[in-house]
């Protein structure tokens, strides 16, 4: 499975829905809707800031991600940004890939 890291910002109306229901509700109704599309949560904090979560999540493939983040947007309460996260080891086999590249103006 592939990791995601989706940083979550709630609106008004969102915050308020959060301050009656709570944090563990809100982690107990994202690890659902997560678990119906076969991935599951690696963790899931709130911060404080502009951004008010994050979120780190196991899912099958970026289609799937990309579902979700359709569906968070679509309620109105939250806006989020998905990044995709790779591993050390992802990152050396991206390594030994050679690619021709010309910079622009070059």
């Amino acid at each position: 499975m592939a990791k995601y890291l989706v940083i979550a910002s709630y609106t008004a109306e969102g915050a308020r829905g959060l301050l009656s229901d709570g944090g563990t509700a809100r982690r107990d109704a994202v690890a659902k809707t997560v678990a119906g599309l076969g991935g599951q949560i690696e963790s899931f904090y709130f911060s404080f800031g502009s951004d008010d979560a994050f979120v780190v999540l196991d899912l099958p493939d970026n289609v799937t991600a990309a579902a979700i983040g359709l569906a968070v947007s679509a309620s109105g309460t939250v806006s989020t940004r998905t990044v995709v996260l790779l591993t050390p080891e992802e990152i050396d086999r991206a390594a030994r890939i050679t690619v021709e590249y010309t910079a622009p103006g070059t």
